[in-house]
């Protein structure tokens, strides 16, 4: 039986290993990482705070999608990327079919993701075999934005522009309803400097100082959701797979700004999104 067991586990760990070649191929032809995520990386780019002990708790694998250090010896399916994790992984195995009961890996949770911190060959083995949940001591950290496990590493920069943006708006306190995606790189920053001309436009009209508060307050209301309502009611965004309302709006401030380098007058921003729809759909 012994002998059985040694090979069965010699040959999962095989099919493992193959699996991860057949995944980095895919990867490497369409051009898309099948890496874990590094947590120093989520760490430094969205400033994520704790973290907090949250006891142990049984954690869908399908959610971890990253590791504190052991990010390259794994791919994003957490399959061995290299065969000097052998021994380590067939004995996992082996516990697994001997029903060993091991101990909890140790886990971080950001917004609806973890990262591994003890525990990588455990959680290997576990979704080879087709386990939907693993024992795990959570520490939780903080974040402002929400991460969710579709989030790639290339991702990274733009949810850090966005992290960069909540700071300096609080837009996640003014207005909790808002979440505004984008896919474009620096539209962060570009909405930053909306939000400025548009406090100094405030300011002239009422004549009086506008606080940072009042002005982020007012440009969400009276210029980014009227265009992201006429977008929501043109479904025009079918019509950019991938794309997000964020990216649309930026769009259709890009067009406004065309229009009015070209001699035209500026337009309401309901009005602008308007003839946006209407040029799009011609």
């Amino acid at each position: 039986m012994s002998d059985e067991l040694g090979s069965r586990v010699k040959d999962d760990f095989f099919h493992a290993r193959f699996k991860a070649f057949l995944n980095g191929v895919q990867a490497a032809l369409t051009g898309r990482p099948d890496t874990l995520l590094s947590y120093d990386e989520v760490k430094e780019k969205l400033r994520i705070g704790g973290p907090i002990y949250r006891g142990v708790q049984a954690v869908p694998i399908k959610r971890i999608v990253g590791s504190l250090n052991r990010y390259q010896q794994f791919d994003r399916a957490f399959l061995p990327k290299k065969d000097d994790t052998a021994g380590r992984w067939q004995r996992v195995d082996r516990a697994f079919y001997e029903e060993v009961s091991l101990p909890p890996v140790v886990l971080y949770k950001v917004g609806k993701v973890y990262f591994v911190v003890d525990g990588h060959h455990r959680v290997s083995v576990a979704r080879e075999q087709g386990q939907e949940f693993i024992d795990a001591e959570v520490r939780e950290c903080s974040t402002k934005i929400n991460i969710t496990p579709d989030l790639r590493p290339e991702d990274l920069e733009i949810l850090g522009e966005k992290v960069n943006f909540l700071e300096r708006t609080a837009l996640d306190r003014i207005r909790p309803q808002a979440n505004i995606k984008l896919t474009i790189p620096d539209g962060f920053s570009r909405m930053l400097e909306h939000i400025a001309v548009h406090r100094y436009f405030m300011g002239l009209d009422l004549k009086r100082d506008v606080s940072d508060a009042e002005a982020v307050a007012h440009w969400y209301e009276a210029v980014y959701l009227p265009i992201i309502r006429v977008i929501r009611e043109s479904d025009i965004l079918m019509d950019f797979p991938g794309k997000t309302e964020g990216d649309l709006y930026l769009w259709v401030l890009d067009h406004q700004r065309y229009l009015s380098a070209t001699g035209h007058n500026l337009k309401p921003p309901d009005e602008a999104a308007r003839d946006f729809v209407q040029g799009v759909e011609e």
